[in-house]
């Protein structure tokens, strides 16, 4: 849908206004004008399906105001005509039309509020255009008459004459067309806003169809290619035009599969579609895997006329769920296991020390003087000083170690395997000696140590929460008595 024709479905009035509804009472003509318009507005947001609160909410704001506008006519009408009959009457319409607006409302009970505000709306359009007419004009012209110096029996007569003849001939005329308007105009509004809907769909549907990854291609009732998205051209490195009228089975090898086919064909008949993992063979040592959904697409008659076929390339998606795996278990800024996975290889760790009969030694490092980098370097360049440190850790490690970012400058090493419990003392040694090389950083220069804390398994036979508790004790006595060294954990004299 246009613009334009979004600015026509707001623009729309169910009750437009008119001259002849013009009473020459200027408060009178505002406050009927201000009526309309919240009929109006509650007849647009009716249309835009508005929540019920909204609804009702306008619905309360346009029955409070006719009551008010009520009381101010009721006493202009008293001030030129004191219990008189015309004056009766007129109250009693007034009395009669909040009766009827609350019996429609209370009907919300039984049927939907959509066919309450639409029984409304078509109630106030006829009743006021009738009342402005018919009632309300035809005592303003007394009043009119009255300030201008008749007598109020010659101000009636005055007004009844002008309210006859052509006059009357052109009231009935405009309750006529206003009679029909309302429920005409709501289904115009309706119409243009599900035309709206559709289009926006139909925009939607072609955008995706246009720019996903996904290689989708529309066919015949006999598998012939008569529309391709971007996606299936590259695959196939060919062009629109070359791929229309082709053949899946020219184009995707696995179509070639008759025993296949049948499969596809009978989950066709009785579902409507088909998915699963295919093999294109693209050259003769290749075949790429791609998850097809397969679906048949009918007339009014229930007969196929069309395929969409939607091809997934397997190997994008398993790369993309190792990717997204990765970064799960991973410290995005050195690429280290994080605690999710330090977690898992320490469980691992214990449970082949105890296998094995072998010694664990569980890490807990802390790096002396990064915050002096952080401070006076900047950020940045304390982020590249613990992507150097990983490096280096990453380095010297053995393939059955782990070592993970605990957070911050804090890191924790898994050394396994170890057959004497004194074994980690020379790993400990020489990452001790390698961390303590400057590290360049742009022009600057950093020097970093590091603290460790080291607790044994199973001399330490505890649960790996409590190992990296020691572990982190001893790391702390570390720094205590001089830093750039390491401390085994000690239960009787740390705590």
């Amino acid at each position: 849908m246009t613009e334009t024709d979004l600015q026509i479905a707001n623009d729309i009035d169910i009750f437009p206004w008119n001259k002849n509804f013009d009473t020459g009472i200027e408060i009178i003509d505002e406050q009927h004008k201000k009526l309309l318009e919240l009929v109006n507005l509650l007849a647009k947001h009716f249309v835009h399906q508005s929540d019920t609160l909204t609804l009702n909410a306008i619905f309360k704001q346009l029955t409070d105001y006719t009551i008010y506008h009520f009381q101010t006519e009721e006493a202009i009408w008293h001030k030129y005509f004191p219990d008189d009959e015309l004056e009766i009457t007129h109250k009693a319409t007034h009395k009669n039309f909040i009766a009827e607006i609350i019996r429609l409302k209370n009907e919300e009970g039984d049927v939907s509020t959509e066919q309450v505000i639409e029984e409304v709306l078509s109630f106030l359009t006829q009743w006021l255009a009738f009342h402005i007419l018919e009632t309300d004009k035809r005592m303003a012209k007394a009043i009119l008459a009255i300030q201008s110096g008749a007598t109020l029996d010659e101000a009636k007569h005055l007004s009844e004459h002008e309210m006859s003849g052509a006059m009357k001939v052109l009231i009935e005329t405009v309750l006529s067309m206003y009679d029909s308007i309302c429920s005409r105009t709501v289904q115009l509004m309706k119409e243009i806003l599900e035309r709206q809907k559709h289009e926006a769909k139909q925009r939607l549907s072609s955008s995706v169809f246009e720019n996903t990854l996904d290689a989708i291609c529309i066919t015949d009732k006999n598998l012939n290619i008569i529309e391709a998205n971007p996606s299936f051209c590259r695959a196939k490195q060919l062009s629109l035009d070359e791929l229309i009228g082709l053949n899946l089975a020219d184009v995707k090898t696995a179509f070639k599969n008759e025993s296949l086919l049948e499969i596809i064909q009978r989950e066709l008949e009785q579902c409507g579609y088909w998915s699963g993992e295919i093999h294109d063979q693209i050259v003769a040592d290749e075949r790429n895997e791609e998850w097809l959904t397969l679906s048949s697409v009918k007339n009014e008659l229930g007969a196929v006329t069309n395929y969409v076929a939607v091809f997934s390339n397997v190997a994008n998606l398993l790369e993309l769920k190792n990717e997204l795996e990765h970064h799960a278990y991973h410290d995005a800024l050195t690429g280290l296991p994080n605690r999710i996975l330090l977690a898992d290889r320490l469980k691992q760790a214990l449970a082949r020390a105890e296998r094995s009969k072998t010694y664990l030694a569980v890490c807990y490092l802390d790096l002396d003087g990064f915050k002096a980098v952080n401070d006076t370097q900047g950020h940045a360049a304390g982020d590249e000083l613990l992507k150097e440190v990983a490096r280096r850790f990453s380095k010297l490690l053995r393939a059955n170690d782990t070592v993970a970012r605990f957070g911050g400058d804090e890191f924790v090493i898994l050394f396994g395997d170890l057959t004497k419990p004194n074994d980690y003392q020379m790993l400990l040694d020489r990452l001790l000696v390698h961390i303590k090389e400057p590290v360049q950083i742009g022009d600057d220069v950093a020097h970093v140590s590091a603290s460790i804390g080291v607790t044994l398994y199973p001399l330490d036979k505890n649960v790996p929460e409590v190992l990296l508790e020691h572990a982190d004790l001893a790391m702390y006595h570390a720094k205590e008595t001089g830093k750039s060294k390491y401390v085994r954990y000690d239960s009787n004299t740390m705590s």
